[in-house]
């Protein structure tokens, strides 16, 4: 037991909000959590931290009423409870936003907020409190949100304050958030930490689900590790470091900056000349865009989301047809008239990492060693003569499995299953392997923890010295400026300028991101 867990007594309720003990979970054969112990101040920001797999997400279902516990008591202000619900859950003040949200797209915020408390069958009742606790929670703690816009027409970090605001309407005094910035800009990551600093002064206790290091650092009071369904250890924040945290969560020594040798780029893998799409509703998100990437080179993309980096990668990765310009890849020219899809593309030795693992990357309800093979049907990776035999299948999904560790090993299980981490090591997995000559990278690792990074960056950096020609556009600063030989910062679909990495800053960058050119910026 570690320095900060401590035995209860009678003085439980004045001590602790929220207590575990002794907590257990198996999904047959795996053991998801084993004896967790935890105690949870009122009134604090309390990280939970663990690689992906760790059992995280387990542990907090579990106190959401999502899962029941194998052995184990969990206690309430003191008083032992039982949660066998998600309704429980909500009745004893815990509310919980998921890494994947749980709107209906088609609904308002208003209809989104007020289900399960309708007020009866007519609704009006139901609608106008609904209405009015909403305008009241978001005046409070700055979440003003319409009411009446379809929940299909928000951005991300406004879905994720009404799935907030949704759970402070029924009253939540215990908030639970799994993985919240995973898919937040860094703009709407630090407002939704202005959001829980607020929430925290009201008497809001919360439980931040992460894995990265920096934000726990930055935002929490008191943070708890777990490691292959144990916890490991808790620490105040003010008292530890990330490389210690990190040491916790993977039980090694972990390298957060991954050394990178100086490049050697040879001959040009990709040349674009003057690219230009326009948007369903008629304006430019790529304008007159131009550059070169060379075999044996990481070319960096920065930019605020939204500034025509993801059709740029649309159109590198045969997603979309350019309106115009053009661009010369691996020897072949593509123009607005060629005919090109991601077929094509993997043809010709070009993988690509989506930035959405979900839309673009994993078919959920497939299986893992079936998402392994997505878009190589016609090659060996199949079977011998390419005839989908799935034990050489099975055992392709399972020799990567090991080689970079997803979790759980089990190739027949369904994606859909995966913790978001582990779906992504899928996806990496299966475009690495392929060995590409040019490789689009979105957001490689979003959603996976501090181990896995270092494993993923030190591939792509072994990619790179290979003679692979590599674009990668990330949202993390960090990410780009640790890998990246050259950096291409857009803003509004536009090259604003390309630096040397070893120049970079991220002062400078957010200059430039925010469209001011190098000179001024520097």
């Amino acid at each position: 037991m570690s320095d900060m867990t401590q035995k209860t007594s009678g003085d439980s309720a004045a001590r602790y909000v929220l207590e575990l003990q002794n907590i257990s979970k198996s999904f047959g054969l795996v053991q998801a959590n084993k004896d967790i112990d935890l105690q949870i101040k009122p009134g604090t920001i309390h990280g939970i931290i663990g690689e992906n797999g760790a059992g995280k997400s387990t542990l907090m279902n579990i106190l959401y009423g999502l899962h029941r516990a194998d052995t184990g008591q969990m206690m309430i202000d003191g008083a032992e409870t039982k949660v066998k619900s998600s309704a429980d859950a909500l009745s004893l003040g815990i509310g919980m936003v998921h890494q994947h949200f749980m709107l209906i797209p088609r609904f308002t915020v208003l209809e989104n907020v007020m289900l399960g408390s309708e007020g009866g069958a007519l609704l009006n009742a139901g609608r106008v409190a609904t209405a009015a606790k909403l305008a009241e929670l978001g005046k409070s703690f700055d979440m003003e949100v319409d009411p009446d816009a379809l929940v299909s027409d928000l951005n991300v970090g406004t879905r994720q304050r009404v799935e907030i605001l949704k759970a402070l309407k029924s009253g939540a005094k215990i908030l639970i958030l799994d993985e919240p910035t995973g898919v937040l800009t860094p703009q709407e990551a630090t407002q939704l930490f202005e959001i829980l600093h607020r929430l925290r002064e009201s008497g809001v206790t919360i439980l931040l689900i992460t894995h990265k290091l920096e934000e726990i650092m930055a935002i929490t009071d008191n943070v708890s590790i777990m490691r292959r369904g144990e916890m490991v250890g808790h620490r105040k924040t003010n008292e530890t470091n990330p490389q210690e945290l990190a040491e916790l969560m993977v039980g090694r020594k972990v390298l957060l900056n991954v050394e990178k040798p100086t490049a050697k780029p040879t001959d040009v893998a990709l040349s674009v000349r003057n690219l230009g799409c326009m948007s369903s509703g008629g304006y430019k998100i790529l304008d007159d865009l131009s550059f070169d990437v060379r075999a044996g080179e990481i070319l960096g993309i920065a930019g605020v989301s939204g500034n025509g980096q993801t059709p740029l990668m649309e159109v590198l990765a045969g997603m979309r047809v350019p309106d115009e310009g053009s661009f010369d890849i691996l020897g072949k020219t593509i123009t607005p008239k060629s005919v090109i899809t991601p077929r094509h593309m993997r043809e010709n030795q070009i993988g690509h990492i989506p930035e959405d693992r979900h839309k673009h990357g994993l078919v959920l309800s497939l299986e893992a060693y079936e998402n392994m093979v997505l878009g190589f049907h016609n090659s060996d990776i199949t079977g011998e003569k390419r005839l989908m035999d799935k034990q050489h299948m099975l055992d392709h999904c399972a020799a990567k499995m090991e080689q970079y560790d997803i979790r759980p090993r089990n190739p027949k299980l369904l994606a859909s299953n995966f913790s978001g981490g582990n779906q992504q090591k899928i996806v990496v997995a299966r475009e690495m392997h392929q060995n590409p000559k040019l490789l689009i990278v979105g957001e490689p690792t979003r959603g996976v923890d501090v181990g896995a990074i270092e494993f993923i960056h030190k591939e792509l950096i072994a990619l790179r010295d290979q003679g692979c020609a590599i674009i990668l556009v990330s949202v993390e600063l960090d990410e780009i400026m640790g890998l990246s030989d050259r950096i291409l910062v857009m803003n509004k679909g536009q090259e604003v300028a390309t630096i040397d990495g070893a120049e970079a800053s991220a002062q400078k960058l957010g200059l430039m991101m925010a469209g001011i050119a190098d000179e001024a910026a520097a």
